[in-house]
C-alpha cells in the first residue's frame, strides 16, 4: 500500500489541530481522503484571524490534553486507527514562565494520549511529535542522531525529552503487532499561518503589519529551518508504516533539512527581506535573557535510508513559499485555505518528481512514469 492510498477513508485523530502544524496536517489529510477529527484548545485570536473559519472547516473537540477523561472519551467516540499527537506547549521562552504547565502538557498530555490509545480497540499507531530540542545540546557541529542522549537545558526542551521517554516506554511495554508508537523530531519549522509569539517569522509579519522594525535577539543562532510540509510528509509516511504493521518503525525519527540549510537567524532574515523588500530588521542581542541554544542541527540519515524521506525545497524556496502565504492572507484572509491547498499540491508535485519518494506515495505505475531527470 502507498501513502496516498493508505489515508483514503482512514479515521485519523490529530491532537493540537488548532496549532500551526496541526491545521496544515489536517488539511493535507483531508486532501488525501482521510476522515479527520481534532482534539485541541480553542484557537487563539491570532490563529482564528489567520485561519478564518477553522472550527467550521474541521471536526474538532475543544479541550485540554491534560484532561485524561476527555482524551479517553474523544478516542472512544471517534474510533481512530491512527493518532498524530501534536498538542503541546511549544514555546521555549514561555516554558520559563510556565514550567509546570509545560511539563504537564508535554509529558502528562502525552501519557494521556498513549493510555487512551492503548485502551482503544481501534487505534493501531500513534506518532508522537516532539522536537529537535529533545537532545542534550552540546553545541556540536555534527547533527544529532536518534540514538544521541536526550536532555534539555530549558523546561520546554526537557519536557520534550521526557515525552520521548514516555513514547519509548509505551512502545516497549505495550507495543505489539497490532499497536505501535513512534516519535518524530523535526527541525525549526517555518511556513504560512504560524502566529505564535516569540518566533521569528510571525514576529516578522507582525512588525510588517505594524510598520515597525523586527527585533532580532539571536542573530548568530543556527537552526535546522524547514518548511512545514517537509516534516509533515515524514509524519504521514511514518504513520502509514506503523499501521502497516512493521514494528521496526516504532522508534524515534529525525526529520530535518540537509546540513547546508542549517543557517543562522541573520541569514534567514536576509532571505525574508529579499521576498518582502520593505522589511526592516534590527538586532538586539539579549546578554541576560533566558538560555537558548546557539547551535542545533539534525541528522536525518535514518529517515532518508529507511523511509526514503528527504527534504525537497531549497532554503530560498522555503522562505518564498512562507512569504507567499502571508501575502495571500494579507490580500484576502479567506483565501488562505485555497492557497494552502495549492502549496500542498505543489509539494505533492515535488514528490512525484523524486522517483524514490514517488513510489512510496502513489501507485507504481504512476511513479514509474516520472522522468528520471526530474529527481530532486
Amino acid at each position: 500500500m502507498t501513502v496516498a492510498s493508505f489515508y483514503r477513508d482512514r479515521r485519523v485523530l490529530v491532537t493540537g489541530l488548532t496549532g500551526f502544524k496541526g491545521v496544515w496536517l489536517a488539511q493535507w489529510l483531508e486532501r488525501l481522503g482521510a476522515h479527520v477529527t481534532g482534539l485541541a484548545l480553542e484557537p487563539t485570536a491570532a490563529m482564528s484571524a489567520g485561519w478564518p473559519g477553522m472550527l467550521e472547516r474541521f471536526r474538532c473537540a475543544l479541550g485540554d490534553i491534560c484532561d485524561a477523561a476527555l482524551v479517553r472519551r474523544v478516542v472512544t467516540l471517534t474510533e481512530p486507527e491512527l493518532i498524530f499527537h501534536l498538542a503541546a506547549q511549544a514555546l521555549v521562552r514561555r516554558s520559563y514562565q510556565v514550567p509546570v504547565e509545560t511539563f504537564a502538557t508535554n509529558v502528562l498530555g502525552t501519557v494521556h494520549v498513549l493510555e487512551a490509545a492503548r485502551l482503544s480497540s481501534t487505534v493501531r499507531g500513534v506518532v508522537v511529535v516532539t522536537s529537535d530540542k529533545c537532545y542534550e545540546n552540546r553545541e556540536q557541529e555534527a547533527g544529532y542522531r536518534e540514538d544521541d542522549p536526550l536532555g534539555g537545558h530549558d523546561p520546554y526542551s526537557a519536557s520534550k525529552a521526557c515525552a520521548e521517554l514516555v513514547a519509548a516506554a509505551y512502545q516497549r511495554s505495550f507495543g505489539n503487532p497490532l499497536w505501535r508508537v513512534a516519535s518524530a523530531r523535526a527541525g525549526n519549522v517555518i511556513g504560512g499561518g504560524d502566529w505564535a509569539p516569540d518566533r521569528l517569522v510571525p514576529d516578522f509579519i507582525r512588525s510588517l503589519l505594524a510598520e515597525a522594525p523586527c527585533w532580532i535577539r539571536r542573530p548568530c543562532a543556527v537552526r535546522p529551518w524547514q518548511h512545514v510540509l517537509e516534516p509533515l510528509s515524514g509524519y504521514l509516511m511514518l504513520g502509514e508504516r506503523l499501521v502497516a504493521g512493521d514494528v521496526s518503525f516504532a522508534s524515534g525519527w529525525n526529520f530535518g533539512p540537509d546540513p547546508k540549510d542549517a543557517v543562522n537567524v541573520r541569514t534567514l532574515t536576509r532571505l525574508l527581506a529579499v521576498n518582502w523588500p520593505r522589511a526592516r530588521f534590527e538586532e538586539a542581542v539579549e546578554p541576560s535573557g533566558p538560555h537558548e541554544a546557539r547551535l542545533l542541527r539534525l541528522d536525518s540519515t535514518k529517515a532518508k535510508e529507511r523511509l526514503s524521506w528527504r527534504p525537497l525545497l531549497t532554503m530560498p524556496e522555503r522562505v518564498a513559499w512562507t512569504t507567499e502565504w502571508y501575502r495571500a492572507w494579507q490580500q484576502t484572509p479567506t483565501s488562505v485555505w485555497d492557497h494552502t491547498e495549492r502549496q500542498i499540491a505543489a509539494y505533492e508535485e515535488r514528490i512525484r518528481q523524486c522517483p524514490s519518494l514517488a513510489v512510496q506515495w502513489w501507485p507504481e505505475s504512476m511513479a514509474s512514469s516520472v522522468p528520471q531527470s526530474h529527481a530532486a
